[in-house]
């Protein structure tokens, strides 16, 4: 292990995500361009067909440490490739790079690596959204307190709660399909971005390549593809992992010790010291990896304003950009997968939480009801207010009931209806249904 540097290499992000991001998978990404450059030539006659199979086939040969090697004599790793499979491929190879500039290849290879990335995001989050929803449903009847401010606020249930992460990483799933039809396009439009290599065969050129690597051409770029498209990936990146982020912070702070409602299960040690520590250790991985992912949005802003039609400051910093954002967003779907898997909830601990406020909680309910009763809606609010305050550490509901101005309005059986958590729920059980109905419709339309 002695060899690595970056966390990315052996700790964070799966084999696959790795994988696509390594220096043969970029490599073999270039390559595949320079072929589907040279089946754009052969399709606008300016290079022989046969060209097409035998430059694949000299491609497959070539090693990414040549062109890396290349690079140190050249100063510029595709030149190096161009210069390699030129010289390797006989007389086809005087057609490799033929009117082409090395942007056509980079931006075209990012084309083919994120269209892999990105599905395997959008399969990661497809198998959230399922155990989310499975969830929700065991536990859409299972009451809770539900806090603002990080106060008890009213009663919700599990399932109500879980239904809203549901519905965001739903919309996060539908900026990902939005975002594939921008970002995953061909450039091939040669220096500046005219085709003038190629004369009135520009099109041709630039249809005969992007149908050999299956992508729709950009409708216009100058030597380099527009750098939104990568930006926009890193914020719609950034904010997934702030949604991931929401929940890991959910589960952290319903695990504390004076809240108990729901930790992470598992064998693993808690604390090296303290034998009783079970520590929310996946959920604080995915708060800390959602720093960086936000941390890289900007990064990625700075790249959209280059100087006329290109300049250089953008390469260096996507090199380490893409790749990180990427991996990271990777293992915080991974985390995100096994925290749903390994979640303990605690049902019981949930309802006696709810009693906490001895009934304080239900006031609006009261409240509400008070003004069917042709109070207004202040005069109530008031009244309850005064009753929360000076009732101390006794019980609410008896306060209420003794209240003479709430007695002579309320029954005793209307208090008690009105003070029952499970009869102040609202329209949950519609609104998860509705929740997972778009989580649903989303996932099918993309």
């Amino acid at each position: 292990m002695d060899k690595y540097i970056c966390p990315l290499e052996w700790r964070y992000g799966s084999k696959e995500m790795r994988a696509l991001f390594s220096l043969s998978s970029i490599v073999r990404s270039y390559t595949s361009v320079e072929v589907a450059i040279v089946a754009g030539l052969a399709r606008a006659g300016l290079a022989p067909k046969g060209c097409v199979d035998s430059i694949a086939k000299c491609a497959e040969e070539l090693k990414p440490w040549e062109v890396y090697a290349g690079e140190e004599v050249l100063g510029h790793d595709i030149a190096s490739l161009a210069y390699i499979l030129g010289e390797k491929c006989g007389e086809c190879g005087r057609y490799v790079h033929l009117g082409a500039t090395s942007y056509d290849v980079i931006d075209t290879a990012w084309a083919l690596i994120l269209r892999e990335g990105i599905d395997i995001v959008k399969r990661r989050l497809r198998r959230i959204l399922s155990a989310l929803k499975e969830l929700a449903i065991r536990y859409r009847d299972t009451i809770m307190v539900g806090r603002t401010h990080g106060q008890h606020a009213l009663p919700i249930t599990l399932g109500f709660k879980l239904a809203n992460y549901i519905y965001e990483l739903a919309r996060s799933y539908e900026r990902l399909c939005l975002l594939e039809n921008r970002l995953i396009r061909s450039k091939i439009s040669g220096a500046v971005g005219t085709m003038a290599a190629w004369g009135d065969k520009g099109f041709e050129v630039e249809r005969g390549a992007s149908e050999y690597l299956g992508l729709e051409p950009h409708a216009i770029s100058t030597q380099i593809a527009p750098r939104d498209g990568f930006a926009e990936l890193v914020a719609i990146l950034a904010i997934l992992a702030s949604q991931l982020d929401r929940f890991a912070l959910e589960v952290r702070e319903l695990s504390r010790t004076e809240i108990a409602e729901i930790y992470e299960a598992s064998e693993r040690v808690g604390s090296s010291t303290m034998p009783h520590k079970r520590n929310p250790v996946i959920s604080e991985r995915i708060s800390g990896l959602a720093k960086v992912m936000r941390g890289l949005v900007t990064t990625a802003l700075e790249n959209i304003p280059l100087a006329h039609e290109r300049d250089l400051t953008n390469s260096s910093s996507e090199r380490i950009l893409i790749p990180h954002a990427m991996l990271v967003i990777d293992q915080m779907l991974l985390d995100m997968e096994t925290l749903l898997e390994i979640l303990h909830i605690d049902p019981k601990k949930m309802r006696s939480n709810i009693e906490l406020t001895r009934g304080a909680i239900m006031t609006e309910s009261i409240m509400i009801r008070l003004v069917e009763k042709g109070v207004p809606r202040h005069v109530a609010h008031r009244m309850l207010i005064d009753i929360v305050r000076r009732s101390g550490d006794n019980d609410i509901k008896n306060a209420i009931m003794d209240s003479k101005d709430i007695s002579s309005l309320l029954s005793r059986e209307e208090i008690e209806r009105a003070m029952d958590p499970e009869k102040y729920l609202g329209s949950y059980r519609k609104l998860i249904e509705r929740a997972i109905e778009h989580m649903r419709n989303t996932v099918e339309k993309c």
